[in-house]
């Protein structure tokens, strides 16, 4: 490990983050795994998915 992620570690040791920042981090991080449920159950829907990139110029009318 790099010695300055053990600084980092001592530092949050010594000064741990507030409740409302834990409670934030473990929210998005609950995000996150509903919005991966939701995909993995459901699928992904058409309509959120890219064309196909235009291949060649763009031609500016």
């Amino acid at each position: 490990m790099n010695p300055r992620q053990f600084l980092r570690m001592s530092r949050w040791a010594r000064n741990p983050p507030s409740a409302k920042r834990v409670k934030l981090v473990l929210g998005v991080v609950a995000a996150c795994l509903i919005l991966l449920a939701f995909e993995r159950v459901i699928g992904w829907p058409d309509w959120l998915t890219l064309d196909q990139p235009v291949r060649g110029r763009i031609i500016n009318r």
